[in-house]
């Protein structure tokens, strides 16, 4: 009898002192847990260092995404339109920064909005904020970028089943292009880029070459990496042509593949091509003026 309490009684206290190391080893993981998570202590939500300003239609999303490739870029997700939307610039800077991610410290914030590159009042505002930005500008050919942002319109008018106008109809008055058409305004690359170098330096704004960041990703990437003073980290291997699509997919460090959605790709409106050589023929001196500004010349038409 005397045996079993003494067995009992062991069983207790073996129990208590379990369950006593048990509390103090909860303790030690929530104290290490507390003082080591990213996300809790060590993040927060910075002003960009650097911005995507345009063009529209010129591969912004693109450039976009595959920075986010390097690890010490994050990236605001939604076009923020901060800087030429009233309604937002008048909530200041602490509603700006609410949209930006969070980042660990020594990581660089991107966000970009192409409508930012031609609207008037944003540059003196951009560096108002933040006068050491840096910008980068993605171009793509002035002809081939408006009938992209034609048919990014058309389509987005079928899908809500509104009329429009058939783009030559637009475009063309009485015989010749119309200049008051605003997505031939969006591509007159040089009266834009002036209004920016009459705030910034010329060495604060990039230049990347969207038709060449389609077709061979890497090496755009790269001078990008240098421009933003960042150590080289995106790889040949981080970009696989998909046949299906067309283009260029990525693939991250942790094996993760990423294609841009449907609207990349999607096959242009129909334009005479009476009527895009008119068009070219009307953008040769803005392009002309556009490559003396950025001391570059593009294969353009």
């Amino acid at each position: 009898m005397l045996g079993t309490v003494l067995l009992v009684l062991l069983a207790l206290l073996v129990l208590i002192l379990l369950q006593t190391q048990l509390c103090v080893c909860l303790r030690e993981i929530r104290a290490a847990s507390s003082s080591s998570s990213p996300m809790r202590n060590a993040t927060q939500q910075s002003l960009p260092g650097a911005i995507i300003i345009g063009v529209r239609k010129g591969g912004t999303r693109a450039l976009l995404e595959m920075l986010n490739l390097h690890p010490d870029v994050e990236v605001a997700k939604a076009e923020v339109h901060y800087f030429n939307v009233e309604e937002h610039f008048q909530q200041g800077l602490a509603w700006y920064r609410a949209q930006m991610p969070f980042t660990l410290p020594g990581q660089l914030t991107v966000e970009k909005t192409p409508g930012y590159f031609a609207s008037p009042q944003v540059p003196e505002r951009v560096w108002e904020i933040n006068p050491a930005v840096r910008l980068l500008l993605i171009v793509r050919d002035p002809a081939k970028r408006l009938v992209s942002d034609y048919t990014q319109v058309l389509h987005n008018r079928l899908t809500r089943h509104k009329p429009y106008q058939p783009l030559e109809e637009l475009l063309i008055r009485q015989g010749y292009i119309d200049p008051t058409y605003k997505a031939l305004q969006r591509s007159l690359y040089y009266q834009h880029l002036a209004r920016w170098l009459d705030v910034f330096p010329r060495e604060q704004i990039h230049v990347v070459d969207g038709e060449a960041l389609i077709r061979d990703p890497f090496p755009e990437l790269r001078r990008a990496e240098r421009f933003l003073d960042l150590p080289p980290r995106i790889a040949p291997s981080n970009f696989y042509f998909n046949t299906t699509k067309g283009f260029y997919c990525l693939l991250s460090a942790g094996g993760h593949d990423k294609c841009l959605d449907e609207s990349k790709g999607r096959p242009h409106a129909p334009l005479r091509s009476q009527a895009f050589r008119k068009l070219c023929r009307y953008f040769r001196e803005p392009n002309r003026l556009f490559f003396e500004m950025v001391g570059h010349s593009f294969s353009w038409c």
